[in-house]
């Protein structure tokens, strides 16, 4: 009896991807107006995507369709392709009562809540994000349920835990020591040869790439300042490490000698980048690096340490009030100077779904509309080393589509308001 149960079992298990990967209709998205390559900046009108396979295999002109296809009616609409967040939290929910959730939810609760955040996500258009610090089982879990489509949601790219030093941001709890000590993740390390350390460990436990807290953070309960908190040696350790195993590693970083510190020893980007010097600015752009500014993070924790419902600590309120105001004049800098720009928002500080305000705090800051859209197509694909499948939608693409009801070229806020959202060949969202 056991024999014919296993039997059965293995058959079933055999017969499962055949069922799973039965071929799908073609479909047929015939787009008024589309941004096909942001790179170019050209839109072009009455095309036709033909997708087959999760992918975008070719572009007629025209509007065409053939028998047993399926049509996506957007002639009336702007087309371009899936947006790209490179800073997110899925499993971060930033309110009065955070700080408890640490404390009392598990990773499979953790997971949920991802699971409900990542569906706002990608009915935002976002059709890829960068998770960049979350509890190693929950965000790696949702990650793989996304990428099977068991829970709608973006493609995940996850870095697991960050890399924190003892007491620094990641490790500042401001709860009592021995709840801290159980709390405190293998991804806090202290001197190179333990940062090494760390730093395997979360490429093992399944990283996709390495984040660090280069210097202090705003929303750590201690008041341990915006400066530099890992030595130059764990930077250089970290970022070797990581090298060595295929991975990139991007720093949160605020104050101007940790962005320096970290540049200088190899690291490939730059996380917020509030107190950006000239020397910063000509490290990132000799090394071709990426900054992601995350506006809506600086303009979040301004208003709400200024408002008459702040809820953050003392500490935090103070380094919110200092640091947030000044992030739009920075990223007005290293936008005026050249330096390579990559979407990201830090959502889970703000509300997940509302990534788009991103857009209108980088036309604040100077770039054009068409410049913050190529920030989160073309640029976050080039930095997340995902070009070759996010980004554009030319052939070979995976079909990530999203659409607006007038031209993003001419508003970029009407991003706020996708009205169509399509990821690798499945519609979420409209017609």
């Amino acid at each position: 009896m056991k024999s014919f149960v296993l039997g059965a079992l293995i058959a079933a298990a055999l017969a499962w991807p055949a069922a799973a990967q039965a071929p799908q209709p073609t479909t047929f998205v015939q787009a008024g107006h589309v941004l096909v390559d942001p790179a170019s900046g050209k839109v072009e009108t009455a095309k036709t995507l033909v997708v087959q396979g999760g992918k975008v295999v070719r572009i007629a002109d025209g509007y065409v369709a053939e028998p047993g296809g399926k049509v996506v009616d957007l002639k009336t609409a702007w087309v371009l392709p899936g947006l790209i967040d490179s800073h997110v939290h899925l499993t971060l929910v930033q309110s009065a009562t955070s700080r408890m959730d640490v404390v009392t939810q598990s990773s499979a609760e953790l997971a949920m809540v991802g699971a409900r955040n990542a569906r706002k996500t990608l009915m935002a258009g976002f059709t890829t994000v960068a998770d960049l610090s979350a509890d190693d089982d929950a965000i790696f879990a949702l990650r793989k349920a996304t990428a099977l489509g068991d829970v709608p949601g973006p493609r995940i790219l996850a870095a697991g835990q960050a890399l924190s030093v003892l007491g620094g941001h990641g490790d500042n709890t401001g709860y009592r020591a021995d709840v801290t000590r159980v709390l405190q993740p293998r991804s806090v390390c202290s001197g190179p040869d333990d940062c090494r350390r760390a730093a395997r460990e979360q490429i093992r436990a399944g990283a996709d790439l390495v984040k660090i807290h280069a210097t202090g953070g705003v929303l750590d309960n201690g008041a341990t300042g915006l400066a530099q908190q890992f030595s130059d040696e764990e930077m250089v350790a970290i970022v070797d490490a990581a090298h060595r195993m295929g991975r990139r590693v991007t720093a949160h970083a605020h104050g101007a000698d940790g962005i320096n510190a970290f540049l200088r020893a190899g690291g490939d980007s730059i996380e917020h980048g509030t107190y950006i010097d000239a020397t910063g600015i000509k490290l990132l752009k000799e090394r071709g690096g990426y900054l992601i500014p995350t506006l809506m993070a600086g303009d979040y924790v301004a208003r709400i340490a200024a408002g008459p419902n702040n809820f953050f600590t003392p500490a935090t309120t103070a380094k919110a009030l200092q640091a947030g105001p000044l992030m739009l004049d920075m990223a007005r800098r290293v936008h005026q100077a050249g330096v390579k720009i990559a979407f990201g928002t830090d959502t889970g500080v703000s509300a997940h779904g509302d990534n788009a305000g991103e857009f209108v705090l980088l036309v604040k800051a100077g770039l054009t509309p068409l410049e913050a859209i190529q920030a989160a197509t073309v640029n976050a694909a080039d930095h997340l080393q995902i070009s070759a499948i996010a980004g554009a939608l030319t052939p070979g693409h995976s079909a990530d589509i999203v659409a607006v009801a007038t031209d993003p070229l001419a508003d970029v806020s009407v991003l706020q308001h996708v009205a169509f959202v399509m990821k690798e060949g499945t519609v979420y969202k409209g017609p």
